[in-house]
């Protein structure tokens, strides 16, 4: 235990390992508060889907040689995220539909740019880099740790700023409208910041694992607790753990990050299932 304490401390002393783990907290942060409003509306699955879209959108920027996917990345995924979020009421395809076409739509045309306009020598290893977040973490720059975090920081201060809207607009969408609350605009706004936080998780956990880091950490968090506020705090207690923890294990075991930070998620999941078990039959 010692040597290892001893081996992390030493992986601590390079910017490179410190810089992964100020953008994993951070991404775990957001992506669990919003997490809990996306389970809650049954929109769990759109995390995936915006995550494809914007595994598209890179493989574009790539091909078409730009210095900076996010020029190109952020905005399609944003205007994505509106399009899934707001349908029509007359749209003839809706929610999961509309999900799954994009989702599968836009993972195929990526990789098929990829392929067709790929300049790497290791196609395979960028491919599998993306979708499962193999390495991108570990090798981010001082540039891009300072746009992740204001990007993060702008995420959180949207949500604690319009906090009782999204509470309002999450519970009960028609009574907030006929209450005087825009409820298409706060969608409209929730639709952006989730969009965001999908293009920050991709150098986190990859394209193909994105909804685990939404997902299991409210669903856990559900197990045990019951209101909207208890349940979004231990939400992001339980992501940052699992993230802090998962990027530790995968420097020290030598194993994908990505998987690794699900797997703290998945296990998160099962010990908070088995609490609130062990919590009802205690109040019987």
């Amino acid at each position: 235990m010692v040597e290892i304490i001893e081996k992390l401390l030493l992986y601590c002393q390079f910017p490179f390992v410190r810089y992964a783990l100020a953008v994993g907290v951070l991404i775990a942060l957001c992506s669990s508060l919003l997490g809990v409003t996306l389970v809650l509306k049954r929109f769990s699955f759109i995390g995936d889907g915006l995550s494809h879209v914007a595994f598209g959108a890179m493989a574009v920027a790539t091909a078409m040689g730009l210095a900076n996917n996010l020029v190109l990345v952020l905005p399609v995924t944003i205007i994505s995220a509106i399009l899934l979020l707001s349908p029509g009421q007359n749209s003839k395809v809706k929610g999961d539909a509309s999900v799954a076409m994009v989702s599968v739509g836009t993972l195929a045309i990526g990789y098929l740019v990829m392929n067709l306009f790929s300049k790497s020598s290791n196609l395979s290893g960028d491919v599998c880099s993306t979708l499962f977040g193999s390495t991108k973490i570990l090798t981010l720059t001082q540039d891009e740790v300072m746009l992740s975090s204001i990007l993060s920081v702008l995420v959180l201060a949207v949500f604690v700023f319009f906090y009782n809207k999204i509470f309002a607009v999450t519970f009960d969408e028609d009574f907030s409208t006929a209450t005087g609350v825009n409820a298409k605009a706060y969608n409209l706004v929730f639709a952006g910041i989730i969009a965001v936080v999908i293009v920050l998780a991709m150098n986190l956990v990859g394209a193909l694992l994105i909804s685990a880091l939404v997902v299991f950490p409210a669903l856990s968090a559900m197990r045990v607790f019951k209101s909207f506020l208890a349940v979004s705090i231990c939400s992001v207690v339980l992501s940052v753990f699992c993230a802090l923890f998962g990027i530790m294990v995968s420097i020290v075991a030598g194993t994908p990050v990505g998987s690794t930070i699900v797997a703290m998620d998945i296990l998160g999941y099962f010990a908070f299932c088995i609490l609130g078990f062990l919590t009802r039959r205690s109040k019987v």
